[in-house]
């Protein structure tokens, strides 16, 4: 993220319905719309198609959900969600994406995506994405449960069977803002620290492959961090 970064978002305090612009209208883009709608916000689903060829599907799928184009969806968003495959990330637009704190969930998957060299490097993916999206706030999250799990295992705060989710960003504005996301769609969120974080959640980690409550979660990122430290510090 650029220094120079104003964010456009909302304060965490302020307790108003979210905008919500989700980028992508694959099974998690859809899931999470819903989990959005439910939670009250204000939400709309862009991919590259047609407008009125994605709310045609959309009013099926996401009832309640506004289709637009992706310029439209993202103004005014408090939060986008870039939810494309991760080989598409690219596709993004860096423009429309300035200013806005974009929740990252995408993961690397070699043996689907093919081998894509700039992620084939010691740091997360999250970090090469959010140097493409450079004018944004990238917070990763959300990459390490299944778009089927976030519709089952989403539960009210206070439930004892409440999953945890971690969230990994250079920025403590966005993450609060994220953070309060996460907890009115239904999971409790852990704030792994900063972006560099978000590899203890990537593909092969136990996080990735569990589910935890946010006692276990706040274990497993604290036996990562000591298990990797010397390994980030040379690479």
């Amino acid at each position: 993220m650029s220094p120079s970064v104003i964010l456009k978002g909302i304060s965490v305090e302020q307790q108003r319905p979210m905008s919500v612009a989700i980028l992508g209208a694959g099974h998690v883009g859809t899931v999470l719309a819903r989990l959005s709608v439910a939670a009250g916000h204000d939400v709309r689903l862009a991919t590259t198609r047609d407008a009125r060829e994605l709310a045609l599907i959309a009013d099926f799928l996401v009832p309640g959900v506004r289709a637009t184009s992706i310029r439209e969806a993202t103004v005014g968003a408090d939060l986008v969600i870039a939810a494309v495959p991760l080989h598409r990330y690219s596709t993004l637009d860096r423009e429309a994406l300035a200013g806005h704190v974009v929740v990252d969930l995408l993961n690397y998957w070699p043996g689907t995506d093919g081998t894509i060299e700039e992620f084939e490097v010691p740091r997360g993916s999250s970090e090469v994405i959010a140097d493409f999206l450079d004018t944004s706030v990238t917070v990763k999250t959300l990459n390490h449960i299944g778009y089927h799990e976030m519709e089952s295992d989403h539960r009210p705060a206070g439930s004892p069977e409440r999953r945890a989710v971690a969230l990994a960003g250079d920025n403590q504005d966005a993450k609060a803002v994220v953070a309060r996301f996460l907890d009115q769609i239904g999971f409790d969120p852990v704030d792994a620290g900063d972006l560099v974080a978000g590899a203890a959640m990537q593909p092969g980690t136990p996080i990735f492959n569990g589910g935890f409550d946010a006692v276990a979660l706040r274990a497993e990122l604290a036996a990562f961090a000591a298990a990797n430290a010397p390994a980030r510090q040379d690479a």
